[in-house]
């Protein structure tokens, strides 16, 4: 009875414990288990930051160059990790900083919870200084924003924003958080969140829905899968492979599913979309039964919507119904977290070999060898090209390095040239395109995972966006990898002006600073490759470092991209040159 009445008083105790908002602030973070945070001060968000600098022994913030890095540093240590990924910034400019990680974040299905300080309460909506409305601002790149006006919300509304940003199909979050919240003493306790009014985070799973799946696959003789990211964020990944290997199908990857199964593995068919490979473009539109695994039939994937895979029945596996018949019709819709529809479909699937349908891949891949990889990845021209670089980090890495890459040439020439082993370990801005995000996002993905290798892929465009967060790394001494493609053009711009606006290169040539210079400046290990001869040595001396290290490797300048579907055009009409 005794050992009942402390264990009472004890509680009782902690739920009277009086502290202010932004203590609060820092005590929900921790009761949902965060451990590291980026962000940039200011004066709206200045209480949290003093009760972080009480608290940094159990949470550490990383500060960064600009609000922007900051949620691209969160996105890619949600990514590589699986958790959620936290930034804070102040109200005004440092608010608004922060939407096109957030943005990225929501299109990409990243977990995020954003904290932005705000004027007080009495202030707002009168323009006082460094006000925004963050909240009108952000709600449509959110999947949950809310303002906080009162310190006795706080606990509240941060385990509502872990709950909502982590469950479900995963998602951004905002919590704006007036001055005088800050400053308001409560009395904290703290309870997590496990369930939302008018929020479902996951679909009832349907058995007839799973019987109806299961009967086309059954009866296909030409059955094609293309899986998304869908499978990584569901922890599917060996749901995944045993679905495919006993149904026998051939398996291709959208840019996001990329690392879910291993690259090498037999049923792997390649990439879908624009830059994708030649044979699962082609098949698309060959195949009787398309299924669909965490993924939502983007622009990119699908091409012409008119003429892609009108032959086929279509069974999409989805966790977001908003998702389903939104671009393509689905014959059958499987909803639910993939990770459990794939485990209650598998007994339902025969065991089957589709060994001369897979052979019309491995045929079409064997052009597309001839045509365009041997000229990537072993080429006889002088110059150097972006595929050689990666084929010498894979072997570097032997596949087992995280590979975070930005957006332009480089990013279609490494999501079809590098090597996964294992799941999330590969890092990029899919959905939004934003340029800038590998360097920060490397960063991120490196402190998230420190016991593996992280490669940060840029080209001389995207680099220089977001460059300033080398001052990142040198006051953390994060030993991320970078590398930088330069070929002294907004590389992809180049390509569509050179194939479909007659070459008229209107502000796509770069003059660029001295790279090395800068990284120096930064105290950065350093290295600079102009010929193939040096290439092997260098990527290797970069790989072996046990400290942050840059190498530029200067490459033609005009190469393109192929394949290449073009804009609106169907995944048919796939071009090899």
């Amino acid at each position: 009875m005794e050992t009942k009445t402390v264990i009472q008083n004890q509680q009782e105790a902690k739920q009277k414990l009086k502290v202010s908002g932004a203590e609060a602030v820092v005590k929900s973070l921790l009761e949902e288990g965060v451990d590291l945070l980026y962000g940039y001060p200011g004066g709206a968000i200045m209480p949290v930051y003093d009760e972080l600098y009480k608290y940094q022994d159990k949470l550490h913030h990383v500060l960064t160059r600009h609000e922007q890095g900051a949620t691209h540093m969160a996105q890619g240590y949600a990514r590589a990790t699986g958790k959620v990924g936290v930034a804070i910034a102040t109200s005004g400019p440092g608010a608004t900083n922060l939407i096109t990680g957030i943005a990225d974040a929501q299109i990409d299905s990243t977990p995020l919870v954003c904290i932005t300080g705000q004027v007080g309460s009495h202030l707002l909506g009168s323009d006082a200084f460094q006000e925004t409305d963050i909240i009108g601002i952000s709600t449509p790149v959110t999947k949950w924003n809310y303002q906080i006006t009162k310190a006795s919300e706080i606990p509240e509304v941060f385990a509502k924003a872990f709950y909502i940003a982590r469950s479900g199909r995963p998602g951004p979050v905002l919590i704006d958080i007036t001055k005088n919240a800050q400053f308001e003493e409560m009395e904290f306790s703290y309870e997590k969140c496990t369930s939302v009014r008018s929020y479902k985070a996951q679909p009832t799973i349907d058995n007839n829905s799973l019987e109806a799946a299961a009967d086309l696959i059954n009866k296909s003789k030409k059955p094609f899968v293309v899986f998304g990211q869908g499978v990584i964020l569901g922890q599917a990944e060996e749901e995944f492979k045993a679905f495919i290997e006993k149904a026998g199908i051939p398996s291709a990857t959208t840019l996001l599913g990329l690392s879910a199964l291993p690259t090498k593995h037999p049923l792997h068919v390649g990439m879908v979309g624009m830059h994708g490979n030649y044979s699962p473009n082609k098949l698309t539109n060959e195949c009787d039964v398309l299924i669909a695994v965490g993924m939502r039939f983007d622009d990119r994937v699908t091409g012409s919507l008119d003429t892609y895979a009108k032959q086929a029945k279509v069974v999409h596996f989805e966790i977001d119904p908003a998702e389903v018949n939104k671009n393509v019709y689905a014959d059958v819709a499987v909803l639910g977290n993939s990770k459990e529809t794939l485990k209650q479909i598998l007994p339902l699937i025969h065991k089957n070999e589709h060994a001369s349908w897979l052979q019309k891949f491995r045929d079409l891949d064997a052009i597309e060898y001839d045509k365009v990889i041997k000229n990537d990845l072993y080429p006889t021209k002088e110059g150097l090209t972006m595929g050689e670089v990666i084929k010498e980090i894979n072997k570097a890495t032997q596949g087992n390095a995280i590979i975070v890459t930005d957006v332009g040439q480089h990013q279609m020439i490494a999501s079809r040239y590098a090597e996964f082993t294992q799941t999330k370990s590969n890092i990029t801005s899919g959905g939004l395109g934003t340029m800038g995000f590998a360097l920060p996002a490397a960063i991120g993905a490196k402190m998230g995972t420190p016991e593996r290798q992280v490669v940060s892929i840029s080209g001389d465009g995207g680099y220089q966006m977001t460059i300033q967060e080398l001052g990142t790394i040198l006051q953390t001494g994060t030993a991320v990898k970078i590398v930088v493609l330069n070929n002294e053009f907004l590389g992809m711009v180049r390509q569509w002006q050179q194939l479909f606006f007659d070459k008229r290169y209107a502000s796509t040539e770069m003059v660029n600073p001295d790279f090395i210079t800068i990284a120096k400046g930064y105290h950065l290990k350093t290295n600079k490759v102009t010929k193939r001869d040096d290439l092997a040595t260098a990527v290797q001396e970069m790989i072996a470092s046990k400290e942050a290290y840059f190498l530029e490797v200067c490459v033609e300048k005009e190469d393109n991209v192929f394949p290449m579907i073009p804009t609106g055009s169907s995944v048919s009409d796939i071009r090899l040159e």
